[in-house]
């Protein structure tokens, strides 16, 4: 007898089938392989853009290394049906599949809606199941892949999973890194940075087996396993380290430190005991290594002389290229000193709390010919409302005074924490008929500023281009920032391009949501027409709700 799904004629029968699309293939294909000739390195990449997160050589979790637009369980899937081609398409798709290995939670397509049921546990008894944890099956499946084949193994490098599997998974976790020699990045449990207990086992398989990882973290309680890292080495080809709430003191840092030759980026957060001893050079052996990347977060020991001592050394200043320094004794009033001695820096981010407002006249303004990406977030604490302006403001004010000397030139993005900012960055118009020159700015490219008030708000862009002269006699193009309004549409796509069927309301922060209006069509005015929008038409034109 045949299968009814077998008899199916008319749309039903030929609409196309998501969960087997290997039905559609031809059985028997004929004629020649087109891609027998294709070179290796070429067949390779074909493969890797159909899966693209394959190809990802970051050292961040799964859960910030997500890419939009595309469901990444089934471009593996897509990956994994190309090895069925030939032997030459096998040899070239496990490579590229085992070299990120990524744990998905569910499908981010309509696949999850048939899986999501197919996994539940029914019975006559209980019709709604509990469903089966997939990711946990996924490790426990791909485990036994690599320890059966060795030669998968060797290629696997990276290898990531959401939060609640590598928390839950430690056993799975531990016999799965045993045979991944070449294991660059791994998702951890949180355990494993404080030295709990029910992480040993899988601390002690990373140290012994995995001798190539590059990213590592050492959280409180973690200060023993910490300061043995100077006699045991076990990942000598560290490029990643983060330190956060460790009792330890200055020399021990330094020189867990200095024992990393590959070490390149370093974050140091909330450890009491740190302050500028750490930048001083003794010998060779024992001073803070030359990174490129330096994050300090809540050490207020640090100040900006320990800085200028640090990048006092040649090495130091060829190197570093990335700063951050949130809530640390380096006051915004300091950052010249910084940014003098730190010629190569790209990126800067500094984030303080600041109480007595700046005289701009007594401090030199900041200067930086490689400053790309700029992070100038100055807070003060709530003011009186008898106050004429915050005592942040001045150091905008400050900030602005130096990008319009042109010490910024090759300044492309800059966030702050003020919405006054843009105005102080604008020129003053000329005259409409004057014969004068056009204002002068030291702006030299377009400048992306995003400015917000207040921490909790999402950033808002202007763009400010540098003004030019135009043709006409007399006249200017004054800088003048960039307007989302539309006015086909009333307003931007950022509120979905549905005015018309939307009401503006304040979010609670200073800021408006577009909210779809429950009554029917639009009032209109004694002298306009009449719109003839309906409550159903107008509901059902506001498909961004879903």
């Amino acid at each position: 007898m045949r299968s009814k799904s077998r008899l199916k004629t008319g749309d039903e029968g030929q609409a196309y089938d998501y969960r087997a699309p290997a039905a559609y293939c031809p059985k028997n294909p004929t004629g020649r392989d087109h891609t027998a000739g294709l070179p290796l390195k070429l067949l390779t990449e074909i493969l890797s853009s159909i899966c693209p997160h394959a190809c990802d050589d970051n050292y961040l979790s799964l859960e910030e290394s997500m890419h939009d637009g595309g469901c990444m369980l089934c471009d593996m899937r897509h990956l994994a049906q190309c090895a069925l081609v030939s032997r030459r398409f096998l040899v070239t798709t496990q490579t590229v599949l085992y070299h990120n290995v990524r744990i998905d939670p569910v499908h981010y397509c309509e696949r999850e809606i048939d899986l999501a049921a197919k996994r539940k546990r029914k019975s006559f008894f209980e019709r709604n199941g509990d469903p089966i944890d997939a990711p946990k099956q996924r490790v426990e499946q791909f485990s036994r892949t690599v320890r059966d084949n060795q030669s998968l193994a060797i290629q696997v490098e990276f290898f990531k999973m959401p939060y609640m599997t590598r928390e839950t998974c430690v056993a799975d976790l531990a016999r799965t890194v045993s045979v991944l020699p070449n294991l660059k990045y791994v998702d951890l449990p949180d355990g494993i940075y404080s030295d709990d207990r029910s992480c040993g086992t899988l601390k002690q398989e990373l140290e012994a087996r995995c001798s190539d990882l590059r990213k590592m973290k050492y959280f409180r309680g973690a200060e023993r396993s910490f300061a043995l890292l100077s006699q045991s080495r076990p990942w000598q080809n560290l490029e990643i380290l983060e330190l956060s709430r460790l009792e330890i003191d200055p020399n021990t840092l330094v020189s867990m430190l200095a024992s990393f030759p590959a070490l390149h980026e370093v974050k140091l957060e909330e450890l009491p005991m740190i302050d500028d001893s750490i930048f001083r050079r003794n010998n060779a052996t024992s001073s803070f290594p030359p990174v490129a990347k330096f994050s300090l977060q809540n050490t207020p020991g640090v100040t900006a002389g320990g800085f200028e001592l640090y990048l006092s050394r040649l090495e130091v200043r060829e190197v570093l290229t990335h700063l951050t320094i949130l809530d640390t004794g380096v006051l915004p009033s300091e950052l010249h000193r910084i940014l003098a001695t730190a010629p190569y820096l790209r990126n800067l981010r500094i984030n303080q709390t600041i109480q007595r407002a700046l005289i701009p006249s007594t401090v030199p303004l900041c200067a930086s010919c490689s400053l790309e990406t700029f992070y100038f977030e100055v807070e003060s604490p709530s003011t009186s409302p008898h106050d004429l302006q915050s005592p942040s403001e001045s150091y905008y004010q400050y900030l602005a005074a130096s990008i319009l000397a042109g010490n910024f030139p090759s300044l492309i993005s800059l966030y702050a924490l003020s919405t006054s900012l843009p105005s102080l960055l604008l020129p003053p118009p000329a005259a409409p008929f004057a014969n004068a020159k056009a204002p002068s700015s030291g702006l030299r490219q377009r400048l992306m500023l995003y400015t917000k008030s207040i921490p909790e708000h999402d950033w808002y862009l202007t763009v400010i281009s540098p003004p030019t002269s135009t043709n006409r006699r007399g006249s200017a193009t004054a800088t003048r920032p960039i307007s989302f309004y539309n006015g086909s549409t009333q307003l931007g796509p950022q509120w979905g391009e549905k005015a018309r069927d939307s009401v503006i309301v304040g979010n609670g922060f200073g800021g408006f949501l577009a909210v779809p209006s429950d009554d029917g069509a639009r009032p209109s005015s004694s002298s306009g027409h009449k719109h003839k929008h309906s409550w159903s038409k107008s509901k059902s034109s506001a498909g961004w709700m879903g």
